[in-house]
């Protein structure tokens, strides 16, 4: 992983991290109790999703670095 990606990837979850905390803030005081449980539910549907992709990027990368390393015999 490169070092862009690697920044992209630490502010995302920074930011995940503080929407979860004010999801609990919000949720132990029993205010917006829906809003807050909403809030938990898109966050971590979202980090799955972006985690998802991340590793079929990767896989496809992976597939052709193979594919063109690959000697062919004559």
């Amino acid at each position: 992983m490169d070092i862009t990606a690697l920044r992209t990837w630490t502010i995302f979850y920074l930011i995940s991290f503080v929407v979860l905390l004010w999801a609990l803030f919000l949720t132990t005081q029993g205010v917006l109790l829906g809003f807050g449980l909403t809030l938990v539910i898109i966050v971590v549907g979202l980090n799955f999703f972006f985690v998802s992709l991340e590793m079929k990027r990767i896989a496809e990368r992976r597939e052709m670095m193979k594919a063109l390393s690959k000697i062919e015999k004559e």
